[in-house]
């Protein structure tokens, strides 16, 4: 036994070294969530009837549910705290501990560094090992600055610390999934999709769980429930997370015993054989090629986003009747259920636009990963133009995100439609279609990140997080529509409002135009394979 381990103490000191600051952004986004949230709750919401107000407008749009959890309490710092970063923050540490683990296991192994280290004196489980504790002491960073900071911005010490421990265990149960799938994946990319795809599925039966009120066990078979339910601010449990600490041990446990039985740079879902002549004819085609399995999952992925969404959609005056304060706006006549349900697909069509959008991302990225590995020389040394290249893919990457629109778009008006609750089939694909100019603008601009400056890679994400974060939590913060304008989902206009105003959706495709032209000139013009 101590054979495996043979290096993993100066293995894992070397790589906090050179990879710790990779979990800083983490760190910092978890932190600023939970602090921001008890900073500015008693200047935005001041009195009772303004948190009242919030409750109300929570309450009447489940979709909100859906991404944060259940509103326990919204009348007080930490409660408000608690529903607004507990299922973010906890999400994004579990993604930074992912991308940790599969970078420093199944990445190692496709750069070849895996083999280097290999030749060197170091036990088979070492670099595992090195991964996962790299995830661990990140993940720990992050709930322990997270709660502190939390209460030094004036949070209560016990909840903010409970909260700040739900990201540190939030982290460690993924990187124990993400130690599964590097055993399980043929690439990196590969591992992380089936380790990010695990994530997404549990963040949304978690909130559908809690938003058409299932039965407890629903919450309970659910890991991130179990986060859920320490209730920081309200209960403040500490024993759920016991569960993360056998969850991730399990998990660990299965990853060594997987590791110790494959070949070195193998994997169980082994990739296919191509054919023995190529027939791909065209930029677009090997775009296509590359990027099957993606397209492919993502296809698997807002099917079922469709469905979930669809089956809320049809359980939405259901689950507004449940809440006193939203029983009481449509009694006073306030709001119709008509106007309250149309918000709600409104709501769901923009997260949809907002989810798609990472998927033509991914593709743009995917180009530059090509490009730095020595691919696209050989393909742009015969006639193939560099413009026709970059089009090829900038076609899926703009395709592909509208199709998974359109898909989940018709699944959503075909469950709602035949509900009997007041919406029709034409006007809820028609918005759909109309939130397709805003995933369009936030691909755009990863085709001008990846086309003129890929160098800075990561700005290619400036255009999801500007939109979620403005889209989702603008709102909540009353942000100035000058703030909110700058994500283009907020320029979709709801197609079933009297007057509704399509001047935005020309605003944001001028900006969409710009953005590639940016890209193409760039890509033209640099030179190719700069780190």
């Amino acid at each position: 036994m101590t054979a495996v381990l043979t290096g993993t103490r100066p293995l894992l000191r070397a790589s906090l070294r050179y990879d710790g600051i990779r979990f800083v952004p983490w760190i910092v986004i978890a932190t600023a969530l939970s602090s921001s949230s008890v900073l500015v709750y008693p200047w935005i919401f001041p009195d009772p009837l303004e948190r009242t107000a919030l409750a109300v407008a929570v309450g009447a749009n489940p979709a909100l549910g859906v991404i944060f959890g259940p509103a326990f309490d919204l009348s007080t710092v930490d409660g408000f705290n608690a529903w607004r970063a507990l299922a973010l923050a906890g999400f994004f540490t579990a993604l930074g501990a992912i991308l940790t683990v599969i970078r420093a296991t199944r990445g190692q192994e496709d750069s070849g560094q895996a083999e280097l280290l290999a030749s060197g004196v170091l036990g088979r489980a070492s670099r595992l090992l090195t991964g996962v504790g790299l995830a661990v002491i990140g993940s720990l960073a992050t709930g322990v600055i997270a709660g502190v900071v939390t209460g030094l911005c004036g949070g209560d010490w016990q909840s903010s610390l409970l909260l700040g421990a739900t990201f540190t265990a939030s982290g460690w149960m993924f990187a124990g999934v993400a130690a599964i799938t590097a055993q399980l994946g043929s690439d990196a990319r590969t591992a992380s999709s089936l380790a990010i795809g695990t994530l997404g599925v549990l963040f949304l039966l978690r909130g559908v769980a809690y938003t058409v009120d299932a039965p407890a066990w629903t919450v309970w078979v659910n890991p991130l429930g179990w986060m859920t339910e320490t209730r920081p601010a309200t209960a403040d449990l500490w024993w759920p997370l016991l569960g993360a600490v056998a969850f991730t041990t399990l998990c660990l446990a299965a990853a060594l015993l997987l590791q110790s039985r494959r070949d070195f740079g193998q994997a169980a879902l082994a990739p296919g054989t191509g054919p023995d002549r190529g027939r791909i004819r065209s930029s677009w085609g090997l775009a296509l090629r590359i990027n099957r399995g993606a397209v492919l999952t993502w296809s698997g992925a807002f099917v079922a986003l469709g469905l979930v969404y669809g089956y809320l959609a049809t359980s939405i005056q259901d689950i507004l009747r449940q809440d006193t304060a939203v029983r009481a706006i449509l009694a006073a006549g306030a709001a119709t259920p008509d106007d309250l349900t149309s918000a709600f697909i409104v709501t769901i069509l923009r997260l949809v636009g907002i989810i798609a959008a990472v998927s033509g991302v991914q593709i743009m990225l995917k180009l530059r990963s090509e490009e730095m590995d020595g691919h696209l020389d050989p393909v742009l040394a015969g006639a193939l133009h560099r413009a026709r290249y970059l089009a090829g893919n900038a076609m899926l990457a703009f395709a592909a995100p509208a199709a998974f629109v359109l898909l989940a778009g018709l699944l959503i008006a075909a469950l709602a439609a035949g509900a009997g609750i007041g919406v029709s089939f034409g006007p809820t694909v028609l918005q759909a279609a109309a939130t397709i100019p805003a995933v369009w603008t936030v691909v755009a601009l990863a085709v001008a990140v990846v086309g003129a400056r890929p160098q800075v890679s990561l700005a290619a994400w400036a255009g999801v997080f500007a939109s979620f974060a403005l889209t989702v939590l603008g709102p909540t913060f009353r942000l100035p529509d000058p703030y909110l304008a700058i994500s283009p989902f907020w320029h979709v206009p709801s197609v079933t409002a009297s007057g509704a105003g399509w001047g935005g959706l020309l605003w944001i495709s001028s900006v969409t135009a710009l953005f590639l032209v940016v890209g193409f000139v760039g890509f033209r013009r640099r030179d190719l394979a700069v780190p």
